[in-house]
């Protein structure tokens, strides 16, 4: 291990540098000195240093020359390249070799100072710095509870605690995640009984202030670009939360400019009634009115989702009073990627909307409870946050918006429904008839065993659903319940415990991304 702020400088004018080195020595630091590349070379191997401080145009073999040597001996080691002279090649050379950093005599101490603390103890500094932003952030978040916030506030709160569950994971701050975690599980309790009195009334009145709920994504959202650009590319990344939008949105960044806006998902948070909602503008009562060969409760729920294309193009000839041509593919492998990214230039070329429908996180959300290999990959929520962005950066998803910042077509990027991390089994009293999910269900004389692990929901309409039997009401969980039955309680909490779920009514559930990329080269 290397010695704390620890300097070897190398450079055959060293005596010229004793002033630098007197500052960096009054500054805490231990600075070693080498005239010639080869004897730095002899002192590296003997012990590791915190940083190289080099010379680019030393007797013998040149600066970088002996940059690729110290590579050898430790890939790691931060070197910093200190020249005179200013020709861009140099400067080129540097940065291709992934020189750590470059600075043109004559130096002055403070410069000098500038770059190693930033090498030596930049990581350290940003971490006390998170950790003081948070600590205080905290409080005034934690003073929140209890509040009656507005659907606006509910928004910007979660958004920001997203942000924050990030930035903590990636900075390894395991106590601060924790009172994360603690401020949002208490949260979701105030945000289930939010929705319990709110919900129904923002179906009642359209008009009044609710947030923007799945089936405005077509009028508030996609309706605009559409008529802006005449054509747009609208993707539908299956089970996206706001944590996995913000670790792939950075390399998003680099090629679009991007608008965030966020909206609510109908309940229950499920494909079927989410998604279906996005690509009709209906809630499922008015698509099983409207369509019934599209919609009935005999139908498997997967088969509810076969007719998105067509009810798109319902929703955009209302909505623009004219038919506009719809492109629809939905990708599940990489064979429906390749034969995607293939068809895709010739969709991107013309007019219209060509929507995609991505499934991969989807999959993997679930396909982790039955797969030991995926559980492994993915076993907390920050597994999964990296094993997106891993997944995202060789994706057709990746590819497929490439190839539309190339045509200069705008995006608009939004998921169905979030899930949830599930550890809490909560009983529940069914008939034979109830159905399977285990974040929301559907039965006769259907009660939970805590009253606060669910939302109830007797009147089935007053939630844009369906009438069903009579008797009939639906179950969704909250905070990070999954429902299991009494006779079959210790199976379903071994195989169900850890899962990440959706159909309840959590905030990673329900309050969604929506963003508008704008290709940076258009």
């Amino acid at each position: 291990m290397p010695r704390p702020k620890s300097i070897l400088w190398v450079d055959d004018e060293v005596e010229s540098l004793t002033s630098h080195i007197l500052f960096l020595e009054e500054q805490g630091f231990a600075v070693d000195t080498s005239a010639h590349g080869d004897d730095a070379l002899v002192m590296l191997q003997r012990q590791p240093y915190g940083v190289v401080l080099l010379d680019e145009q030393m007797p013998g073999r040149r600066g970088l020359e002996i940059f690729r040597a110290i590579r050898a001996i430790d890939g790691a080691m931060p070197v910093v390249m200190v020249t005179k002279s200013e020709e861009p090649d140099t400067l080129k050379d540097a940065i291709g070799a992934e020189i750590s950093d470059y600075l043109i005599k004559p130096v002055n101490p403070r410069q000098v100072l500038t770059v190693v603390t930033r090498l030596l103890e930049g990581d350290r500094i940003r971490q006390q710095r998170l950790s003081r932003d948070f600590a205080t952030r905290f409080r005034e978040l934690e003073a929140r509870r209890g509040e009656q916030l507005a659907w606006r506030e509910w928004v910007e709160l979660v958004a920001e605690l997203a942000e924050w569950e990030v930035r903590l994971g990636q900075a390894d701050e395991p106590g601060l995640q924790d009172a994360l975690r603690t401020l949002q599980e208490s949260l979701r309790q105030d945000f289930a009984r939010y929705l319990k009195r709110h919900y129904a009334a923002w179906l009642r009145d359209e008009r009044g202030d609710r947030p923007p709920l799945s089936v405005d994504v077509g009028a508030e959202f996609l309706r605009p670009v559409l008529e802006a650009h005449g054509r747009v590319l609208l993707v539908v990344v299956d089970c996206l939360r706001l944590d996995q939008w913000a670790m792939i949105r950075p390399l998003i960044g680099k090629h679009f400019d991007i608008e965030t806006a966020h909206y609510f998902s109908i309940l229950p948070t499920a494909t079927p009634f989410a998604r279906n909602a996005i690509f009709s503008g209906l809630f499922p009562a008015e698509i099983k009115s409207r369509y019934p060969r599209w919609w009935s409760e005999q139908q498997e729920e997967a088969s509810l989702n076969a007719h998105e294309a067509e009810l798109l193009t319902e929703q955009l000839k209302e909505l623009t009073g004219r038919a506009v041509p719809v492109h629809y593919e939905k990708v599940f492998t990489a064979t429906d990627g390749d034969a995607l990214l293939r068809r895709l230039p010739g969709y991107l070329s013309k007019d219209g909307v060509t929507a995609l429908v991505f499934n991969f996180i989807d999959q993997l959300t679930h396909g982790r409870t039955e797969n030991s290999t995926l559980f492994e990959v993915a076993r907390d929520t920050p597994a999964l946050r990296s094993l997106t962005r891993t997944w995202f950066e060789r994706s057709p998803l990746w590819d497929a918006l490439r190839e539309a910042e190339r045509r200069g077509v705008p995006v608009l990027l939004t998921t169905d429904h979030g899930s949830i991390h599930c550890h809490t089994p909560a009983t529940v009293f069914a008939k034979r008839d109830t159905t399977s999910n285990l974040r929301y269900k559907f039965g006769d004389d259907l009660r939970a065993q805590d009253a606060d692990a669910a939302l109830v929901v007797d009147d089935l309409p007053s939630f844009g659903l369906p009438a069903r039997a009579p008797g009939t009401r639906l179950l969704l969980a909250t905070g990070d319940r999954f429902f299991v039955y009494p006779t079959k309680l210790r199976e379903y909490q071994a195989r169900y415990r850890g899962a990440f779920l959706h159909g309840g009514v959590s905030p990673e559930e329900v309050i969604l991304p929506i963003a508008l990329l704008t290709p940076r080269r258009g």
